[in-house]
């Protein structure tokens, strides 16, 4: 005699067994149509094709880019910042300062072990592997952190996978995507 529940189990086990494996059959197709970055690349802050690092950082949301002097203003009843970015260009080892204006998208709340304080956040165009993006970051002095940019998952959504085990990757070469732009 044919016992029902025993049955039954079995071939949900085998059903779960068939899933897993369709799955991971399945998972290198979809990770193939995605570039893969390391967990820091270089990248370049557009127009100026100034080359920085980048940190891909998947513990962020919210990307997060070297700002100096930000002052914030008033143009045609919208609330705007000027800033500087003051930085060493990886690609010719040279200092550059570039000052942007660039209007406020929002503000976020950073909490740190210093307190809170609110930043602005921004629209900024950078060029990661071949591709331009023209992604929110907040704006925010990061003269004493390893890496002026950090790219969180807002963006990295956009961009690919990143795996924690590489680093640079890919050089960034968005001359045709930014001709598109």
């Amino acid at each position: 005699m044919i016992d029902k529940k025993r049955l039954s189990i079995g071939l949900s086990g085998c059903l779960l067994q068939y899933a897993i494996l369709l799955s991971l059959c399945a998972a290198p197709a979809f990770a193939s149509t995605q570039q893969v970055f390391g967990w820091v690349e270089e990248g370049l802050i557009l127009p100026e094709n100034l080359a920085v690092k980048f940190k891909l950082d998947t513990g962020a949301l919210t990307s997060s880019m070297h700002a100096e002097d930000i002052e914030r203003f008033q143009k045609n009843g919208e609330d705007w910042v000027r800033f500087n970015i003051e930085l060493q260009d990886i690609a010719t080892n040279k200092q550059v300062n570039t000052q942007f204006e660039r209007q406020v998208e929002r503000a976020i709340k950073v909490r740190g072990a210093g307190g809170a304080e609110r930043r602005p956040v921004v629209l900024m165009k950078i060029c990661l592997g071949d591709q331009v993006y023209e992604e929110q970051f907040s704006l925010n002095d990061r003269d004493r952190m390893n890496y002026p940019v950090l790219v969180g998952r807002r963006t990295l959504e956009k961009v690919g996978l990143v795996d924690s085990n590489k680093t640079f990757t890919a050089k960034p070469d968005c001359s045709k995507s930014a001709s598109s732009t």
